[in-house]
């Protein structure tokens, strides 16, 4: 899906930017969190000045009115602190909540959306399973992501910074400590996360998205497997994918581990130096009782924020290993792009034109058409015949645009369809597909998805018009009928006719009809074929098909074979031709069908 793991960025250069962003695009609500949480942290920094101003007090002789305002006041700034700490972190909690709801919406929208508008080919070469399970693991990291930098990592830094000075102000060599000793396990606690954990979360990360891409493949293919008793086949297939992220999640799992005890061996080493430090200042007389629990106070604040900063860089460098494959979903080229100055196209007629087109494969060594050419009249019924490989549906893809032209152009009444929006020539183009593809929603909604604003007067309209109103009709909900995903609750007559009304109901200049008869039984086929009659009148029609029956009564059939359009005229004109690939073609399935007649 996007770029190999050893050419991408970072993880942390590339995710941690792209997050920023987001915050960019609500920076009110940013500074209310960042406000809240680091003030709360702020606030804490002068909690130990007032813990070894009450020491003292409670140390300074005997009790006397002088003492016993000194302790109160210590006392009453400790609470008024902690009171203070609570207000302003209640203001970060409260202020995240809608800031990161809006943000993973945006996230999970934006993805969705660009995953939409990628090219055929990329969609042929991904798992939809996997890119799920990427977004949705995505959307949640962000979760994750904010909180760590904005209640953590920000007020954490912030407490360390302030303690540093502080305690440097009073103790140049307290201040030294606390500088170095932070920074030191700053650096190797986000040191030792890129480089020794990240490479191994990448991998168990890819593995989880395989499972995702596994599952989803063999549940909505379950028919097939049904079909064949493959139902432990399927196991076994999962179960090895699954011991395989096993292997990989378990040394994740592992070094986050050894992250973690080399976290704490750095705080014992820093906790030991502040402590020595401070005894060392009060043997030789520069610290008090009152300024050795001031310093033990702030260490152990320090402490307590440096401890959630090794935890929580382990949380961000894990949120970060979930949220890469999202982000790098956003460094996918479209591969199909609208030209900067492209408009809506204006089709009336509906004349198709293929002026000298050339067009290769990816990855294929030679082009499949070289110097195409061949015009369908506005409202002629075309017919596109030949052996598989020979660029039938390639024709009706470069028609939608679902590829681009090597050379050449692909002219819609004259428009260029490259120098127009996609949107726009796609909304004019109806298509039935061999196989087609119903949304799990009611029947209703799968009529009027190019129509959406269509009332059920309408849809009922288009359905009659398909032959598929009385058999909606006998089903438990009619129209309110839930298909069931890819429509498998319906035969395959059924979601042919369901089709063929969407396309009714769209009325789209130009027709495409994709193999609409095959695997058919002939009573489904009788009606179909009734629809398509109905469907295609006034409209530019391309129809693809192996069943010649199909188009015997079209007004114009194109012969391909291997890219270029060998024969072309009526069914009766090409059956008449001499050594034809049309007439070989028609002679077969008549062959054919008169032996299955015979031994039915």
């Amino acid at each position: 899906m996007s770029a190999p793991a050893d050419k991408r960025r970072s993880a942390m250069h590339a995710v941690i930017p792209f997050v920023l962003r987001r915050w960019l695009l609500e920076p009110y609500r940013a500074a209310i969190v960042v406000i809240g949480s680091v003030g709360g942290a702020a606030v804490d920094l002068f909690m130990p000045v007032y813990s070894g101003h009450l020491v003292d007090a409670l140390t300074s002789g005997p009790y006397d009115l002088a003492t016993r305002h000194a302790v109160l006041v210590a006392f009453a700034s400790i609470v008024t602190l902690g009171l203070a700490s609570i207000t302003l972190r209640l203001v970060g909690l409260q202020g995240i909540v809608p800031f990161t709801h809006k943000t993973m919406s945006d996230v999970a929208c934006e993805a969705f959306m660009r995953v939409q508008r990628f090219s055929t080919e990329w969609h042929a070469n991904s798992f939809a399973g996997s890119t799920v399970r990427d977004i949705t693991r995505g959307m949640w990291a962000v979760e994750q992501i904010n909180s760590t930098i904005m209640m953590v990592l920000l007020p954490s830094l912030g407490v360390l910074l302030g303690s540093m000075i502080l305690l440097g102000m009073r103790w140049t060599s307290l201040g030294v400590v606390i500088a170095l000793g932070g920074v030191l396990y700053v650096v190797l606690t986000a040191q030792f996360s890129t480089r020794y954990v990240t490479p191994a979360a990448r991998v168990s990360n890819a593995w989880d998205s395989k499972i995702g891409g596994t599952l989803a493949d063999a549940l909505t293919c379950n028919a097939v497997v049904k079909s064949f008793g493959a139902e432990a086949r399927e196991d076994a297939r999962l179960a090895r994918v699954i011991n395989r992220w096993r292997v990989r999640a378990r040394r994740s799992w592992l070094r986050y581990n050894c992250n973690a005890i080399s976290q704490l061996l750095l705080l014992l080493g820093l906790r030991t130096s502040v402590i020595g430090v401070s005894v060392l200042l009060w043997m030789s007389g520069q610290a008090s009782p009152g300024d050795v629990a001031y310093v033990l106070t702030s260490y152990y604040v320090i402490h307590a924020y440096l401890r959630d900063v090794g935890m929580h860089i382990n949380i961000l460098q894990r949120s970060v290993n979930d949220m890469e494959e999202l982000v790098a979903i956003h460094d996918v080229p479209n591969g199909i792009e609208d030209a900067p100055d492209a408009g809506p196209i204006l089709i009336e007629g509906g004349e198709i034109a293929f002026d000298d087109v050339t067009f290769q494969y990816g990855g294929h060594c030679a082009p499949l058409y070289e110097g195409l050419s061949v015009c369908i009249r506005a409202g002629e019924r075309v017919g596109l015949v030949g052996r598989s490989g020979s660029g039938k549906t390639t024709f009706v893809k470069l028609v939608q645009r679902l590829y681009d032209v090597s050379g050449g152009r692909v002219l819609i009444d004259g428009q260029d369809v490259a120098l127009v929006t996609q949107q726009s020539l796609r909304s004019q183009i109806a298509i039935v597909q061999q196989e087609p593809m119903l949304f799990h929603r009611s029947l209703a909604e799968n009529i009027a998805y190019g129509q959406p604003g269509a009332g059920l007067k309408a849809i009922e309209q288009a359905a009659r018009l398909a032959n598929a109103h009385d058999f909606i009709l006998s089903l438990p909900k009619g129209y309110g009928t839930l298909v069931g995903e890819r429509g498998v609750k319906l035969s395959g007559g059924e979601r042919q006719r369901v089709a063929l009304a969407r396309a009714f109901l769209a009325n789209a200049p130009v027709l495409i009809l994709d193999e609409a008869t095959a695997s058919l039984d002939s009573e489904s086929e009788a009606l179909i074929q009734q629809a398509m009659e109905r469907l295609m009148k006034g409209r530019t029609s391309i129809v693809i098909a192996h069943r010649l029956s199909t188009v015997r009564g079209l007004d114009r059939i194109l012969v391909f074979d291997r890219g270029q359009i060998v024969e072309q005229g009526t069914h009766l004109t090409l059956t008449k031709r001499p050594g034809g690939i049309y007439r070989g073609l028609f002679e077969r399935q008549v062959t054919e069908f008169s032996h299955i007649s015979r031994a039915g």
